[in-house]
């Protein structure tokens, strides 16, 4: 198999709770791993090549789930979505496998509850795919029959979100559809044996669906995730300007007149993280996740405009600020022997102002 798989556990000494519980951290939902030894920060790479060949005992994990059965609300993945505002939610954790993370759940929910509180996403509009026992789980096929729910029976002004949580894979190309010669893929939880989700599958299940009037969020949290969707378009920081991804093939990766916009945990030759530093209470959550999240509610508390650019610009900030994202970073970069940890991605089916409010 081609590629990585990149969460790799690194520790470092610090301050937890001393036992796996339910708490309310006000980012959170109520499924939270916590550090049972009390000691220990935990921080692992969203990709996975290099963890084959770590033993694993299958109960490793210093941290279990353990979440209310008062907070699921389960969604048929065969159903009709309701109009107007629909998400689905993945997060993979693999478990009893040696490459599980430790963060997927908790990013899940997290997920859920920023979606309800903060853009009013009615619950019955919430589809989650989860390894926990009141959800179906994140195969390869519901993950595809997912896609269909999201965009069954589609009409003008629905609003969508697509978010995952898991390992990333990136594989040779062989149909000229990318410019570095790699397809981006996702890793559902039975990838060793029913294989990836490609880049390509997800542009067509997703984008190519989205009819005028129609827009797409995706929010992906794994490694080498930078063009997951393969949207045409992606944001350069630096310039201020959108760079041509359109594939050397000449096949079209844009919408039926909807709009896509995808914001990714790195680029595409990057490795994303998940961490217990970024929370006080050393709750493991995606990086990428945890900020992105931040970014829009200290915006909303700080009674801000909401932008694109501005939850770039935040993303950013924190993790090249943030003392504890840097010695994180100097940890996996040693790690790795090279430079991998993420940098927050914007990409897009069409040009747009990245200055206009950013809304679900």
């Amino acid at each position: 198999m081609d590629g990585f798989i990149c969460k790799e556990s690194l520790e470092r000494s610090s301050v937890a709770p001393d036992n796996d519980q339910e708490i309310d951290t006000g980012f959170l939902g109520t499924s939270k791993h916590l550090s049972q030894d009390g000691d220990k920060i935990i921080t692992e790479a969203k990709g996975i090549g290099h963890l084959f060949g770590r033993r694993s005992s299958g109960n490793d994990s210093p941290y279990t789930a353990s979440p209310s059965s008062s907070q699921h609300f389960c969604v048929s993945i065969s159903g009709r979505p309701p109009r107007g505002k629909r998400a689905f939610l993945c997060g993979v954790s693999y478990k009893k496998q040696k490459f599980r993370l430790r963060g997927a759940i908790n990013d899940v929910h997290s997920m859920r509850d920023f979606l309800v509180e903060q853009f009013n996403f009615p619950l019955d509009s919430i589809l989650i795919l989860s390894e926990e026992e009141s959800y179906k789980p994140p195969t390869r096929k519901n993950i595809e029959d997912g896609f269909k729910w999201l965009t069954r029976g589609l009409q003008f002004g629905d609003s969508l979100v697509f978010y995952y949580s898991g390992h990333g894979l990136r594989q040779a190309d062989f149909n000229g559809d990318e410019k570095d010669g790699f397809d981006e893929t996702l890793c559902p939880v039975d990838f060793l044996t029913e294989g990836m989700i490609l880049d390509n599958y997800i542009n067509e299940a997703i984008v190519r669906p989205l009819k005028l009037g129609v827009t797409l969020h995706a929010i992906i949290d794994s490694c080498h995730s930078g063009t997951m969707l393969d949207l045409p378009l992606v944001y350069n920081k630096i310039t201020g300007n959108w760079d041509d991804n359109q594939p050397p093939s000449g096949a079209y990766k844009g919408t039926n007149g909807g709009k896509a916009i995808c914001f990714s945990a790195c680029e595409d030759h990057q490795m994303a993280a998940d961490t217990s530093a970024l929370s006080q209470e050393n709750v493991m959550t995606g990086a990428m996740t945890y900020i992105f999240i931040t970014a829009i509610k200290e915006a909303i508390a700080n009674k801000q405009r909401i932008t694109y650019r501005g939850i770039l610009d935040s993303m950013h900030k924190t993790l090249d600020e943030d003392n504890k994202v840097e010695s994180l970073r100097a940890q996996i970069s040693r790690l790795f022997k090279h430079r991998i940890f993420q940098e927050p991605l914007l990409s897009s089916s069409e040009d747009f102002d990245v200055n206009t409010q950013f809304k679900l």
